[in-house]
């Protein structure tokens, strides 16, 4: 009996002995993976040397970490190279006018523009280049105040048919600048929506901008009733844009690799969608055909329903 038990008790240590062995083993191979890790960028998964216990479970959850981390990793280069990109890109964009403006200034200050006539024309250029600029910091302005939540919408009921002709009404020299005549179509009894009148003209005047900035022609903006609701339409022909652009197109700071304009922050449609969305209407693009067009939908409410805040 007493050499039975001592024969159990001897096969216990060598399993135990063997085991440890292989425990000792793994760890010493997992630590030898790991500090080849911690030294070098390396996507090598971590493996395991031998079967023992619940250290290959350990080691695919390892595993599935360093994947998780490697994504989030890869995700914050790309975001982190986005901004580089665009803080690069809004500095030219500020750069470029008033490097043009400065040059028409040293002209005058140098006697330069002669004629009445000539200084008349470089002070207007020095005012577009300024107004150019101070376009581009409201964009910016406006938009980090949405993103901060800080932009207070004081809802009520508006015309939006109204509303929408006084603000094109603004852009008619632009249009003319561009040597074109845009369709403009409003229905004829009255539009009503629940929406901050300010946030509205915003949103009509980004559109009206970016058709601007980036159309070629056929230019067509509207305002009417679909199904209970109030669609603005904004829509333009364009060869800056291709059908894989429509995805990001309201993505802050997106600009297509087809459209490297100075007059762009790449944050007017960007503003469309969360000025729309913030006071409980939305924003969708298409191109078809190389037209862009993009609506912004609201919920028409009828002319007897009372003022209200946005939500």
């Amino acid at each position: 009996m007493a050499i039975l038990l001592i024969g159990m008790l001897a096969a216990a240590v060598v399993y135990v002995s063997v085991r440890l062995y292989f425990y000792k083993r793994q760890i010493h191979h997992l630590l030898a993976q790991l500090c080849l890790l911690e030294h070098e960028e390396t996507n090598l998964r971590l493996t395991s040397c031998c079967r023992i216990g619940k250290t290959e479970e350990l080691i695919r959850m390892l595993n599935r970490i360093r994947e998780k981390d490697r994504e989030r990793m890869a995700q914050l280069r790309q975001k982190n190279r986005s901004y580089r990109e665009t803080i690069l890109g809004i500095s030219h964009d500020i750069r470029t006018p008033l490097t043009s403006a400065k040059g028409y200034t040293q002209m005058l200050l140098r006697g330069a523009a002669g004629r009445e006539e000539k200084r008349m024309l470089y002070i207007g250029k020095i005012e577009k280049r300024m107004d150019d600029v101070a376009d581009l910091l409201d964009q910016l302005f406006a938009y980090a105040r949405v993103e901060a939540g800080e932009q207070i919408f004081q809802c009520s009921r508006i015309n939006l048919n109204n509303l929408f002709a006084d603000t094109i009404a603004l852009f008619y020299g632009d249009f003319v600048q561009a040597g074109c005549e845009p369709a403009i179509e409003t229905g004829q009894t009255p539009l009503y929506i629940i929406a901050d009148a300010g946030g509205v003209k915003r949103i009509i005047e980004n559109l009206i901008k970016n058709a601007l900035v980036h159309g070629n022609g056929a230019y067509r903006f509207s305002v009417d009733r679909q199904k209970g609701q109030a669609v603005i339409t904004a829509a333009n022909r364009t060869d800056s844009i291709e059908k894989s652009d429509i995805e990001s197109i309201f993505d802050r700071f997106y600009t297509t690799e087809l459209s490297r304009t100075p007059k762009s922050t790449g944050l007017g449609l960007a503003i469309v969608k969360q000025f729309a969305e913030a006071m409980g209407g939305s924003a969708q693009a298409d191109l078809t055909d190389g037209i862009f067009t993009v609506k912004v939908i609201f919920a028409a409410c009828e002319k007897g329903r009372i003022s209200r805040g946005c939500d």
